[in-house]
């Protein structure tokens, strides 16, 4: 089951450039009953490998704009720190409840807002003034996301460059896997030096993964991207309902 998982998570992230740990983390929690801060760290760390087959062709195809990757890099590289460190003080005070409705409140939100947007018609900003040095202010909140909940890079990254860059849509998404590789490896060392994690289910996600990122690889060039992330974000969206409910009924036996 564990290779199946990874195989079909990371298919998704190459067709539809969704990060990792949004897919993850729900997964690991409602359906495998992993404890939320090893998920996370699972989450982060997964998101990391996978990436790191997919980044190699995103370079290849000259998909990836390295000035305004600097400035995401700027802001989300603190603020992924800050965010692993607020989670490991969650984990610390036995706050389990708190972080499982956290993490429902950012998938419901994500979601809610992902599902608005793709109503939306994407428009290329072809003569609009370039405002990428403001992605290092924007990119801490994203960054601090990722770091406590490994969720955001992905869909929160395309949404930002899409608003503030003039980049072509192939530059967005090969930038923004590039940013979420990073972010990933970055938090992925401060949840492993907190001894957060599960090294065998992790290694049997990689396993699946591998052969899902290289499918999605070659599929991604012949599958509409637009409709499987719709679909994907309304799933997410019902998952993120699922936390919250749950979340619900365990402070409400507490009462």
């Amino acid at each position: 089951m564990q290779y199946l998982i990874g195989f079909v998570i990371a298919l998704f992230i190459a067709l539809t450039g969704v990060g990792a740990g949004t897919i993850t983390v729900p997964i690991l929690v409602l359906f495998l009953r992993v404890p939320a801060p090893i998920a996370v760290g699972i989450g982060l760390m997964f998101a990391a490998a996978v990436k790191l087959i997919l980044v190699p062709a995103q370079i290849a195809r000259r998909n990836v704009a390295w000035r305004t990757l600097g400035y995401m890099l700027l802001g989300g590289a603190p603020g992924v720190l800050v965010g692993s460190l607020f989670l490991q003080h969650l984990v610390s005070v036995g706050s389990a409840n708190t972080l499982n409705a956290i993490l429902g409140a950012i998938l419901v939100s994500t979601a809610s807002w992902q599902i608005v947007c793709s109503f939306r018609p994407m428009q290329h900003r072809q003569g609009a003034p370039d405002r990428s040095p403001l992605l290092s202010w924007l990119m801490f909140p994203v960054g601090a996301e990722v770091g406590f909940s490994s969720a955001g890079a992905g869909a929160l990254g395309s949404a930002a460059l899409l608003s503030l860059t003039t980049l072509e849509p192939a530059q967005v998404v090969g930038t923004d896997i590039v940013f979420g590789f990073l972010i990933s490896l970055i938090g992925s060392g401060a949840h492993w030096f907190s001894h957060v994690t599960n090294t065998g289910l992790l290694l049997q996600l990689i396993a699946g993964g591998v052969a899902g990122a290289i499918g999605g690889t070659i599929l991604s060039t012949r599958v509409p991207r637009r409709p499987l992330r719709f679909v994907l974000w309304v799933w997410l969206l019902i998952l993120g309902g699922q936390f919250l409910f749950n979340s619900y009924h365990v402070w409400a036996a507490t009462r």
